[in-house]
C-alpha cells in the first residue's frame, strides 16, 4: 500500500496541531483522507492557522497534561497519535524551566500513558530535536547514534527525556513508538515571535523596514528543513513498520550560513536596512548544525526534495498572504518592540 493511502479513513490525533509544524501535518492529513483531531492550548499557536473548511477535523483547546482533555482526545478512539505539542525554544526554557518540565515532561508522561491504556493505538512518533539530542557532539553529519548527554538548556534535556519515556513506554508496555528529530524546521505557518526561529523574525522584521539582528558573527551554520519535507517524513514513520522503536533524523542535509540567510531575506522582501550583529548567547555554542538523513533514507525512504531558496520564497510567500493576521499574532513579550529584539538562529 501507498503510505499516503494509508491514511485514508483513519482518526489521527495531532497533538500541538496548530502550530508550525502541526498546522502542515493537519493540513497534509485532511488532505490523505484522514479524520484530525487537534489538541492545543494555542500558547503559541493560532486558530487561524487550521484550516476550519474541512469537514474532518475536530479542534480541541486543551493540555497534554491534562486529564480531562486528554480523556476528551481519547475518546475519539485515534488509530495514531503525533506528539507535537511542547513547550518550544532553548531560550523560553531558560526563562521557564518549570513551565518546560510540566508540558514536555510531565505532559509527556501523560500522553504516553493514555497511548498505553488504549491499547488500540497503531503509532506513537514523537516529535524530537536534532537540534538537541545532540548536545555538544561535533560529528557532522549527526547520526542518530550520536546523541549526548552534555546539553545546555531545559528544552534539550526534557527533549531528550521524550526519548528516554518513549523508549520505556515500548519496551513496558510494547507501545509503537517512533522518535522524529527535526533539524530547523522552516516554512509556511510559523508565526515570529520573541521565543520563535531566525527564519520568521528575519522576515517579520525585514517586511517592516527593519534591521536584521544576528546573535553571532553571522558565520554558523543551521541545517534549515522545510516543513514540508519534515511532514513527509512524519507520514512515513507514521505507516512503515521498519519505523517502529528507531529514532530518525528529518534534516535537509546541508548548511546555510546565518549571513547568508540575512542577506537572502534582505533580497526577497527588499528591504534596504542594515544586518546588526549581538552578543551570542551564553547557551548558544553551536557554530554548525548539520544532520544526516541516511538511515531515514534507507528505511522509510524519506529524501528532502525542497531546495533552501525556493522552501525560504515559499515561506516570504505565505507571510505576504496571511500578513494581517501574522502582524497581529506576532508576540515580542511585555513591553518588548520588535525593532529591538534578537532572533533564536536554533530551535
Amino acid at each position: 500500500m501507498d503510505y499516503k493511502k494509508y491514511y485514508k479513513g483513519k482518526k489521527v490525533l495531532v497533538t500541538g496541531g496548530a502550530g508550525a509544524v502541526g498546522s502542515r501535518l493537519t493540513r497534509a492529513l485532511l488532505e490523505l483522507g484522514a479524520i484530525v483531531i487537534v489538541l492545543d492550548d494555542l500558547s503559541s499557536a493560532y486558530e487561524w492557522n487550521l484550516p476550519y473548511n474541512a469537514g474532518n477535523l475536530l479542534f480541541v483547546k486543551g493540555d497534554v497534561a491534562s486529564d480531562i482533555d486528554l480523556k476528551r482526545v481519547f475518546s475519539e478512539k485515534p488509530a495514531l497519535v503525533f506528539h507535537l505539542a511542547a513547550f518550544f525554544a532553548n531560550q523560553n526554557s531558560i526563562d521557564y524551566p518549570e513551565r518546560d518540565l510540566q508540558t514536555n515532561g510531565f505532559g509527556m508522561l501523560k500522553i504516553l500513558e493514555y497511548s498505553a491504556i488504549y491499547n488500540r493505538l497503531e503509532r506513537f512518533v514523537y516529535s524530537s530535536s536534532g537540534c538537541s539530542i545532540y548536545g555538544e557532539s561535533k560529528n557532522f553529519p549527526l547520526k542518530e547514534e550520536d546523541i549526548s548527554m552534555n546539553l545546555g538548556t531545559p528544552y534539550q534535556v526534557t527533549k531528550m527525556l521524550g526519548e528516554l519515556y518513549c523508549n520505556y513506554f515500548a519496551k513496558q508496555y510494547g507501545l509503537k513508538v517512533v522518535k522524529a528529530r527535526f533539524f530547523n524546521s522552516f516554512g509556511p505557518g510559523e508565526v515570529p515571535g520573541q521565543y520563535r526561529n531566525v527564519i520568521p523574525n528575519f522576515i517579520y522584521r525585514a517586511m517592516k523596514g527593519l534591521p536584521l539582528t544576528v546573535t553571532g558573527d553571522g558565520k554558523e551554520t543551521r541545517d534549515f528543513t522545510y516543513v514540508g519535507d519534515i511532514v513527509d517524513g512524519l507520514l512515513r514513520s507514521g505507516y512503515f513498520e521498519e519505523a517502529v522503536g528507531e529514532a530518525f533524523n528529518f534534516a535537509s542535509g546541508t548548511e546555510t550560513k546565518i549571513i547568508d540567510l540575512a542577506n537572502m531575506v534582505n533580497k526577497y522582501t527588499g528591504n534596504k536596512s542594515s544586518i546588526d550583529f549581538l552578543e551570542r548567547r551564553k547557551w548558544d555554542t553551536k557554530q554548525r548544525l548539520l544532520g544526516s538523513y541516511e538511515k531515514a533514507g534507507k528505511a522509510i525512504g524519506y529524501k528532502p526534495v525542497m531546495l533552501f531558496e525556493k522552501g525560504l520564497k515559499s515561506t516570504i510567500e505565505w507571510f505576504r498572504d496571511n500578513w494581517d493576521d501574522i502582524d497581529a499574532s506576532a508576540s515580542f513579550g511585555p513591553g518588548m518592540s520588535s525593532a529591538v529584539r534578537g532572533t533564536s538562529l536554533k530551535k
